[in-house]
């Protein structure tokens, strides 16, 4: 049985190494400014062989606009579903997301601050940033004041600052000039990849890379801990100080997301479920799983956003419109196949 499922994981890994890219190569060739995927090979090859570029407008949406862009997509792909993944364990509930700590409502509501104040795109997505994990911070501090660690109490914590969030968001939106601060409000919320470039990719990165590796690392002992806080203890694990790694780690990564893309929705709520409905619910299994499905995903959703109409469509638009019915296929199969 273990050779089989080890076997049934590489096949899994290996489909979606494989289809990740073909569908970058797709989405690097695509958009206003098609090109030949051949010419694009030729055009990286000679990049990388240091040649100097035949044809530097080609060479400038390659790697200037269009790379940054679809590295920036599977990054947040990536880094949402496992978030979501990891939240779902910790909790042991399959309908939780990464804001479930109120972390997009903060980040949603710094960036609307910076709006106001003039700021320009890198103070947005500082901004953002910053908010996201202060909402964090209130959720965790909620939990100390009552005194409760539990993850239930968590939860609620969670709950309480996302709506609080929420509201001063409303208040932002209300007091914004309806003809310019109000629509870049609402725009940056249903998220979107026009705007990254190679600086912001580089300064973001880091966050990314540290914060997977550190979850991927731990993957086993999250088993663990969604086994329940009595069998934890029972196994000698330090809980508080696991749990709290793990939320961290997840938050920082949902804000890092958040920051450089807007508020994006069902990412991380579906893919875990379609990692879980391949895989099974070894989290050793699950994260690497849900990270290339959540990046391939993401890839797709980006490349069709920019390059299906003559203008972009806003990321969550076609993450409702595909994230919803496909969620509600894979909670079918889910139950077909005695998962839920």
């Amino acid at each position: 049985m273990n050779d089989l499922q080890g076997k049934r994981y590489k096949n899994v890994v290996s489909l979606l190494l494989g289809s990740l890219l073909v569908v970058f190569l797709l989405a690097i060739s695509l958009g206003r400014y098609s090109m030949n995927p051949l010419d694009v090979i030729k055009s990286i090859e000679d990049t990388i062989r240091g040649v100097v570029p035949r044809d530097s407008s080609m060479h400038d949406v390659l790697f200037i606009i269009r790379l940054p862009r679809i590295i920036a997509s599977i990054l947040v792909g990536a880094a949402l579903s496992l978030s979501g993944a990891v939240y779902q364990g910790i909790f042991k509930n399959p309908i939780v997301s990464p804001d479930l700590l109120g972390v997009s409502s903060g980040a949603t509501v710094g960036a609307a601050l910076a709006i106001l104040l003039g700021a320009g795109m890198i103070m947005i997505q500082v901004s953002a940033f910053i908010m996201g994990m202060f909402a964090v911070l209130i959720s965790t501090t909620i939990t100390k004041i009552l005194r409760n660690n539990t993850n239930m109490a968590l939860v609620l914590a969670g709950i309480i600052t996302g709506g609080f969030m929420s509201s001063i968001l409303g208040l932002l939106k209300y007091i914004a000039d309806p003809e310019t601060q109000l629509a870049e409000i609402v725009f940056w919320q249903m998220g979107s990849f026009a705007s990254i470039n190679r600086i912001q990719l580089v300064a973001i990165s880091p966050f990314f890379i540290v914060c997977i590796a550190i979850l991927l690392a731990l993957s086993w002992r999250i088993n663990i801990l969604s086994f329940g806080e009595e069998e934890a203890k029972t196994l000698g694990m330090n809980i508080t100080f696991y749990r709290a790694i793990t939320i961290i780690c997840a938050s920082f990564l949902t804000a890092s997301a958040v920051s450089i893309s807007g508020t994006i929705g069902w990412i991380g709520l579906v893919i875990p479920h379609l990692g879980r409905l391949l895989i099974g619910s070894n989290n050793s299994k699950l994260f690497p799983v849900t990270l290339l499905s959540g990046g391939l995903f993401m890839l797709i959703i980006d490349t069709l956003a920019r390059a299906a109409t003559s203008v972009e469509i806003p990321i969550s638009i076609l993450t409702g419109l595909i994230g919803a019915p496909f969620y509600a296929w894979l909670l079918w199969k889910q139950r077909m196949a005695g998962i839920i």
